[in-house]
């Protein structure tokens, strides 16, 4: 993979707080990077800050960009964003623009795969601690995650299809639900939970 452009966390945070202004975006943005870099321990040793300021940096669009009434421009507004300030590179462009395959990009790469399967379980993590009584991701158990991609009510906006791509990267749906808990329960404090 290309790593030699500019892939700085400090630098990539800088153009979070500058695009996101939506707390709930940040904190999620902050989650799926937890993830990201989680994944590619287990998928790509030595890539972990390349994939993870590809999932902090994700939905950088969110804020600047009304792509709701045409999805097809999220992602490619991060890309745009990106491109004018010098930061990233074609991998991290490919993972953000597949994690919304609304635009076109399917996601084809391990790292594409991760990154539109760990976009969503961020928020179906989330959602499964909030139904919690002390609200707090440290009381979620992988077995809840598990049961409760079953109920199609629960969090019903929720990607499954996504979440379950990741098994095309040979992870089973048990140890991504693990990984992503894992990561998001080191970033409890960041992420109000």
């Amino acid at each position: 993979m290309d790593t030699t452009v500019n892939m700085d966390r400090e630098k990539a945070f800088e153009l979070l707080e500058k695009y996101v202004s939506t707390p709930h975006i940040k904190i999620h943005s902050l989650a799926t990077e937890a993830v990201m870099r989680a994944l590619a321990t287990r998928l790509s040793p030595g890539d972990e800050q390349m994939w993870a300021v590809a999932g902090l940096l994700h939905d950088l669009d969110e804020d600047c960009c009304d792509w709701r009434n045409d999805m097809s421009t999220h992602g490619p507004k991060s890309i745009e964003i990106l491109k004018e300030h010098n930061f990233g590179n074609e991998d991290i462009y490919n993972a953000i623009l597949a994690h919304n395959p609304e635009n076109g990009k399917k996601p084809e790469t391990k790292f594409e795969i991760a990154m539109y399967a760990g976009d969503p379980i961020t928020g179906f993590i989330n959602a499964i601690a909030l139904v919690y009584p002390d609200k707090k991701i440290g009381s979620v158990k992988v077995k809840s995650i598990i049961k409760r991609m079953k109920e199609t009510r629960f969090a019903a906006g929720a990607n499954r299809e996504a979440m379950m791509a990741i098994e095309k990267t040979g992870i089973p749906f048990a140890e991504f639900a693990e990984i992503s808990l894992n990561a998001m329960q080191e970033i409890a404090e960041d992420l109000g939970l």
